[in-house]
């Protein structure tokens, strides 16, 4: 059994994850939760950072934040998508049903709704790692 099956019965491959939120409480808890399970975490307080940090590195996902201080996560992840292949996932106060229809037509993959639910993360994780 490897590592990374052995954390808290996380099933999934560690991925490479980049992690958009200018909310600092909130930024600060997922990447030491998502550490935790063993992904690589990366972490941006905006839009502009968050570009710099992926045109480096390569990420398997992206968490992303709508409303930055900086720009959109909806403008964010259709470009980022358009400069390669990257799982989205929206972290948004804003989940009505033309949010969600909004974020797929900018390349989001998954929506979740704020206070994020991080056990709905990890299943999202999980499908996203399989």
């Amino acid at each position: 059994m490897s590592e990374d099956r052995t954390r808290d019965s996380y099933s999934g491959k560690r991925l490479r994850i980049l992690v958009v939120e200018d909310h600092s409480e909130t930024l600060q808890a997922l990447s030491r939760l998502l550490s935790h399970f063993g992904h690589e975490v990366s972490v941006a307080d905006g839009a502009q950072n968050a570009r710099n940090i992926f045109e480096s590195r390569e990420f398997d996902v992206v968490l992303c934040d709508i409303a930055l201080p900086d720009g959109s996560g909806y403008d964010l992840i259709a470009e980022a998508k358009r400069k390669r292949p990257v799982k989205a996932v929206a972290l948004s106060g804003f989940a009505a049903t033309e949010d969600i229809e909004r974020g797929r037509e900018a390349g989001f993959d998954f929506h979740l709704a704020k206070p994020v639910d991080f056990h709905e993360l990890r299943t999202v994780l999980g499908q996203i790692a399989a």
